[in-house]
């Protein structure tokens, strides 16, 4: 281990012996050696380590934690051999015992919110921030997987930050379904022609491989369109069409939106971002007949999915566009009683939050799968008039990083009625 003097900065590949701190965004914790700020992964809040510089950037650098010196109390042996610093960069937090993994993503959540959201403590104490594990345990729930494939042919998954692949012989977060297919080197399979193989296997029973080779799918086997079961409805969609890749995802999150904002017969809802259609579903049941249902989706297969799942409900309206255009150009316009926004990782942004509290819903729904966008969201409804009511974590994704969210965001002038109507929501 390099000894490490006052002022000199840690370089790649160094070793520097310190104590953790903090959890942070990203699967990290934060330490500090001579007041450089140092990103760890593979550690716990108090461990004393011995850490391998990864990366070195202007202010940070990034390091794995290859030696424990002092183990806390949820640090657990990673079930998976290949959750190892230098190994695959899929799973962070194996080494984290899984109660304590819910506590982890809640503190990060925790931290965006008042750092980016401009949340108090008062608030988040308000709104009990705390995310819940969904069914099935935190191994053999993803239902979908994308292999990558290196120089010889052979599956596997990147490292982390790297386009490197590390050939794996199972996946111990795969379905079992997915785990079963000849996909991996120790079965002899080799993809010499693939940059990727993508496997599903869906709720409905379907199994299937598609080997991707610049971009273009090529079936190997099972259908090229899967059954999935989810809001009471069957969906039928392309293998390569997005969908939840927990089993209990899609039902969670509908109950959680059904359930905040609670939407009445005959009102008008907006589904911004809703690829095939799950909320739409959920929205026209409730709202009924005499309501009305519009949904924006900008990826054509997401549309075609949409268009093609929902042809029994002609209470719901298609859009084919960017939720920005079609809110800009008035292609959707208010009033509306109920918006359902799902945006991707990057978040609604300004102009789109802007644009949704003119049409003058009652109630909002955000659903998230990155904090920091979310809380960047959260203030921007805030500088407008509106307050985020109620708070919903979700563990969509056990022994990763990531976390789902639904929050309720209602206008302030509305806020007593919200209270009573959702008090429940906020102990």
């Amino acid at each position: 281990m390099t000894a490490h003097g006052e002022g000199q900065g840690l370089e790649e590949a160094e070793r520097v012996e310190l104590t953790v701190g903090a959890v942070a965004p990203g699967g990290h914790c934060v330490a500090r050696v001579d007041g450089q700020v140092v990103f760890v992964r593979h550690a716990l809040p108090g461990e004393r380590v011995v850490a391998e510089v990864t990366e070195v950037h202007r202010g940070f650098v990034r390091a794995d934690a290859v030696t424990v010196l002092q183990a806390a109390p949820d640090r657990v042996e990673p079930p998976c051999p290949y959750a190892k610093p230098g190994r695959c960069g899929g799973c962070d937090l194996q080494h984290v015992a899984p109660a304590a993994q819910l506590d982890w993503k809640a503190t990060v959540v925790r931290e965006q919110l008042t750092r980016l959201g401009g949340l108090t403590d008062a608030d988040l104490d308000a709104l009990g921030v705390r995310v819940e594990a969904l069914p099935g345990g935190p191994l053999g729930w993803r239902s979908r997987v994308r292999y990558a494939v290196d120089g010889a042919g052979r599956a596997g998954l990147l490292k982390h930050r790297s386009h490197e692949v590390v050939p794996i012989d199972r996946c111990l977060i795969a379905h079992p379904a997915i785990r079963e297919l000849p996909v991996l080197a120790p079965t002899g399979a080799r993809w010499p022609d693939a940059d990727t193989v993508e496997t599903v296997a869906s709720s409905g029973g379907d199994v299937a491989v598609t080997a991707v080779a610049d971009g273009v799918p090529h079936p190997v086997s099972g259908p090229d369109r899967v059954r999935e079961m989810a809001a009471g409805r069957k969906w039928t969609l392309p293998t390569s069409s997005f969908w939840q890749v927990h089993p209990a995802a899609a039902d969670t999150l509908v109950d959680a939106v059904l359930e905040l904002t609670d939407p009445r017969p005959g009102e008008r809802a907006w589904d911004l971002y809703g690829g095939a259609g799950l909320f739409a579903a959920a929205l026209a049941g409730r709202v009924g007949d005499a309501g009305r249902v519009t949904l924006v989706e900008s990826a054509a297969s997401g549309v075609a999915a949409a268009r093609e799942n929902l042809r029994d409900l002609p209470r719901v309206e298609i859009v084919s566009a960017r939720v920005e255009t079609a809110l800009a150009r008035r292609r959707i316009t208010g009033p509306v009683d109920v918006v359902v926004l799902d945006p991707p990782r990057s978040g609604a942004g300004a102009r789109v939050v802007r644009d949704v509290v003119a049409a003058g819903p009652r109630a909002v729904a955000y659903v998230a799968c990155d904090p920091a966008a979310f809380a960047r969201d959260v203030r921007t409804f805030a500088g407008l008039g509106w307050r985020l009511a109620a708070l919903r974590g979700y563990d969509l994704f056990p022994m990763t990083q990531h976390v789902e969210l639904v929050g309720l965001l209602l206008p302030d002038a509305d806020s007593s009625t919200g209270a009573d109507r959702k008090g429940h929501l906020l102990t």
